[in-house]
């Protein structure tokens, strides 16, 4: 009897630890799309920073003296400028129709524009032999019209405005295709082109997306 007992009890420890160690049920698969805020930060590190030599210069007549004897002000310093062009990444949108991936970008622009600091030296600092005192408004004064200049000139360059936005539409097609080799899936991207930037709040905007007739496909290596 007692045997039988404990051959019961030895069978139901084995049941107990055999259902123990069936495998569970596969969860179901977790659908990853395309995010927009992804998007948005990835165009954030899209943007391409442009060094440019540069000389900010500075003259003015009869600065110093009295009567017949005056002084003019004249100097120039050379140092490295750096442009920020990229796109505006509030301005980029998305939309998710199955593989059907739509996305709108502005075209890119200048982002920004300042003067790297590491460039200027004793050296870059070149006053002439009859110049009059220099201020620290005049380098200022002489700073600030070589940048805007420099800004007006890299917002003239399509060519460098271009490759800036190509830039972040290989980035986002690039994230785009590795969601789809995640998923098994081949998105086919649509792009959509903003003819101007944001305007400014409250006014009116006559500015309309322009879609792009190709379009590009994101294969999956799955």
């Amino acid at each position: 009897m007692m045997k039988k007992v404990i051959i019961l009890f030895l069978t139901v420890c084995m049941l107990v630890m055999a259902a123990g160690c069936e495998k569970q049920p596969p969860e179901e698969p977790v659908n990853i799309e395309p995010k927009l805020s992804q998007m948005k930060y990835i165009c954030e590190l899209s943007v391409m920073d442009c060094y440019y030599h540069n000389v900010a210069k500075y003259q003015e007549e009869d600065a110093a003296g009295m009567l017949w004897w005056t002084k003019d002000k004249k100097f120039w310093i050379e140092y490295s400028g750096v442009v920020r062009l990229g796109i505006n990444a509030s301005l980029v949108n998305m939309e998710v129709n199955g593989t059907q991936v739509t996305i709108t970008i502005p075209k890119a622009k200048v982002l920004g524009c300042k003067v790297d600091s590491a460039s200027l030296t004793k050296d870059s600092y070149i006053v002439d032999k009859d110049s009059a005192d220099i201020s620290a408004e005049d380098e200022i004064a002489a700073f600030n019209d070589a940048q805007n200049q420099l800004e007006e000139n890299a917002s003239n360059n399509q060519t460098l405005l271009a490759e800036a936005q190509q830039r972040a539409k290989s980035l986002l097609e690039d994230y785009v295709t590795n969601i789809g080799t995640v998923m098994g899936r081949e998105y086919t991207i649509q792009w959509v082109y903003l003819d101007e930037d944001e305007k400014p709040a409250g006014t009116p905007s006559s500015s309309q997306p322009v879609q792009d007739d190709t379009s590009s496909s994101a294969p999956s290596s799955v």
